[in-house]
């Protein structure tokens, strides 16, 4: 199960996604787009349904570079773009990429897309960008070190990356005993679905996303081998898991490239 192209798989997967209206492929709301126009950007999600800490972005987004990392679905690339962001939107998937046309073309606002695999940012220059922006997303990529090395490349000096992420240990437990309202403890860290599964539970995401939980140390010492300094740290529940009444669902952390 190891040869499989995760990249073709999951670009597949979230193109389905889009057609059957996940929440994550719904586009920012008129409504949204307005208060972001107002320099309210609490919408913008970083870790689950939690707003990324306000004082994480500049006070003014006025020609502030962004790269939304990861981030097609029409929310966060339009929502900083109406704070005055300039925001280039790069995504694995297609069809994210056009709800983000969509809501830039319904709300009269520039934006950039870019087709591409997270882990290669070679169509932009060094030092392109003040912020990359990565919600919950690296939980589809099967290594994070060349996603870290690309970030701190793409950014200028004390550019800050701001990134979401899945608690690695909730994919210790076996998610069939999770269906039935039991935590029972199945899988090491770092899980893969390509590794972890069965031939037949591997069989059965043929439609679905292919998910990798990570560690820590591949997160945040990543992040930190890579030329970052974490200077933020953040947590919240996951929204929909059992596990939400004894751990943190979601992390996130707000890195400064050094040097």
């Amino acid at each position: 199960m190891t040869h499989i192209d995760v990249v073709a798989h999951n670009r597949e997967a979230w193109d389905r996604q889009v057609a059957a209206g996940d929440e994550w492929t719904v586009g920012a709301t008129p409504e949204m787009v307005a208060a972001a126009r107002s320099g309210d950007v609490s919408h913008v999600v970083l870790i689950g349904r939690k707003p990324v800490p306000r004082d994480w972005l500049p006070p003014d987004l006025s020609g502030v570079d962004i790269l939304c990392l990861a981030s097609g679905g029409g929310q966060q690339g339009p929502m900083l773009a109406a704070a005055g962001a300039n925001v280039t939107v790069f995504d694995n998937s297609p069809k994210q990429l056009d709800r983000d046309r969509e809501v830039a073309q319904r709300e009269v606002l520039e934006l950039q897309t870019v087709l591409g695999d997270m882990r290669d940012l070679s169509t932009f220059p060094d030092g392109a960008f003040d912020i990359v922006f990565n919600p919950v997303s690296n939980v589809f990529c099967p290594d994070l070190a060349p996603v870290w090395a690309e970030c701190h490349r793409v950014l200028r000096p004390s550019g800050s990356l701001l990134v979401g992420f899945m608690n690695p240990d909730i994919y210790i437990f076996d998610p069939a005993a999770a269906d039935r309202g039991e935590l029972s403890v199945r899988f090491s860290i770092p899980y893969s679905d390509t590794t972890s599964l069965t031939a037949e539970e591997f069989a059965a995401l043929e439609h679905d996303t292919l998910q990798f939980s990570h560690t820590m140390s591949a997160q945040v010492g990543g992040q930190i081998g890579a030329g970052f300094a974490i200077a933020g740290w953040d947590e919240t529940p996951h929204h929909a898991d059992l596990t939400a009444k004894y751990m943190p669902g979601y992390y996130a952390t707000r890195a400064i490239k050094q040097g």
